[in-house]
């Protein structure tokens, strides 16, 4: 087989890795904001905020892992 594919297919897969900690991540904070939301409601829109927050840092990562894979 030609380098090149396998290096593109290992690339992939390599990226496909790489966003596992990210959506793993971003299912334990929204577990914890519906887990503090249903414990304590009033707190509920401050919580949502942080998460979002947090949500979108973690997305990042992803994003910055699918750019990096393209460009390697």
């Amino acid at each position: 087989m030609d380098m090149t594919i396998v290096l593109t297919a290992l690339k992939l897969v390599g990226y496909g890795l790489g966003t596992m900690g990210p959506g793993i991540g971003i299912g334990i904070a929204c577990y914890g904001c519906c887990v503090g939301s249903a414990r304590q409601p009033e707190l509920a829109g401050r919580l949502f905020t942080d998460f979002i927050i947090g949500a979108a840092l973690a997305e990042a990562l992803a994003l910055i892992g699918f750019v990096l894979a393209f460009i390697l």
